[in-house]
């Protein structure tokens, strides 16, 4: 048995808005989801990963940032020196040099993709405002290096403790069709998410997953609900995380399903990547 964990990240935890993990067991092939905890606050999130293993988790942040960022900027083009290098800027260093950056760049050429970026469909990690995918990257990378984890493919160690990138919008639009599914801001909180949410529970619950992902997935009928009931998706995002997990395990024998290449700017674990 493996312990698998899905992340749902967030660059500023509260209780209002926590860190959120799906607690679940990976059997061969079955993943069960056990509970989905919250972690309000940053050293709570710490403590989760010194946790003992073996465990591997799915965090939904980038892990990286693109490779012509690190060469324009100069910065260290491994991962451990570039994202010290990060830390040693502090969160408001981090987030001028990027702004200052941005500034200088022409039109269309001011926020870089990663090639995993470009596959997944996903945004920018040099994002500050709107998706702000680079302040959880300056949250979430240092804390991982700290931390003693393996983190793949970036800085895979000995440790049983591992960590692989997730994106959860890439389960859910197997049965989504690209509808959103979750709003932060209740103004903007729909029956017809909530419609959308019932149906990516459906799907994963579903023989497809297996044909999709390798795995099977059982979570109560409780649990379910609560997925399907929760307007912002966090433990949904969870759950799809975990999956990715999962899979990912599977993949183990075969480099954790994460092509070679990608060490630098960092890899989400998917099987159609």
């Amino acid at each position: 048995m493996m312990h698998i964990f899905g992340l749902d990240f967030t660059s500023a935890p509260s209780r209002q808005k926590p860190i959120t993990c799906a607690i679940c067991d990976l059997q061969a092939t079955h993943l069960s989801v056990q509970a989905c905890l919250t972690l309000p606050t940053f050293a709570d999130f710490e403590a989760f990963l010194w946790q003992a293993g073996p465990w591997l988790a799915a965090c939904d942040f980038p892990f990286g940032q693109p490779l012509k960022l690190l060469e324009n900027l100069h910065w260290p083009e491994y991962w451990q020196g570039y994202v010290e290098h990060v830390a040693q800027l502090g969160k408001l260093g981090f987030e001028e040099t990027i702004t200052h950056y941005r500034e200088q760049r022409p039109p269309g050429d001011k926020l870089h993709l990663r090639v995993t970026d470009r596959l997944a469909g996903a945004c920018s990690p040099m994002m500050l405002h709107r998706i702000p995918v680079g302040k959880m990257f300056f949250q979430g990378a240092p804390r991982l290096l700290v931390a003693g984890v393996s983190v793949l493919p970036c800085h895979p160690t000995a440790a049983d403790r591992m960590a692989v990138e997730g994106y959860p919008a890439l389960v859910a639009r197997h049965w989504s069709q690209r509808r959103g599914y979750k709003s932060d801001e209740r103004v903007k909180q729909t029956p017809a998410q909530r419609a959308v949410r019932a149906a990516i529970v459906a799907g994963i619950r579903s023989p497809e997953l297996q044909t999709l992902y390798g795995v099977t997935l059982h979570i109560a009928d409780e649990l379910a609900e609560q997925l399907i009931q929760e307007p912002m998706g966090d433990q949904l995002d969870a759950v799809l995380c975990a999956i990715q997990a999962a899979w990912a395990y599977t993949q183990h024998e075969h480099g954790y399903g994460i092509p070679l290449g990608h060490e630098v700017e960092g890899w989400i674990v998917n099987p159609d990547s």
